[in-house]
């Protein structure tokens, strides 16, 4: 994540991807149980479907950061949103 943000705005965008990701968190852990008493097949299949595509969303939309410096990540994000 860090290699995501410019250095002005990594404080602010980690805290709302860390908000996010708890509230998510306590969305799956709270209905959780509900699904289960609905289906069990059905519960685990829902999301089986969820892991499967952030998959292939990574797998396919993320772009790889290794070795590159911000400017160049930074500069490849730009390129692609303005397809």
């Amino acid at each position: 994540m860090a290699e995501i943000f410019p250095i002005n705005m990594k404080g602010l965008a980690g805290s709302l991807v860390i908000f996010i990701h708890h509230c998510i968190n306590w969305t799956i852990t709270f209905t959780f149980h509900f699904m289960m008493e609905w289906s069990k097949t059905g519960t685990f299949s829902i999301f089986w479907v969820i892991c499967a595509a952030g998959v292939a969303f990574v797998t396919f939309l993320v772009p790889e950061t290794k070795g590159r410096t911000l400017e160049e990540i930074q500069a490849s994000i730009t390129k692609l949103s303005r397809r």
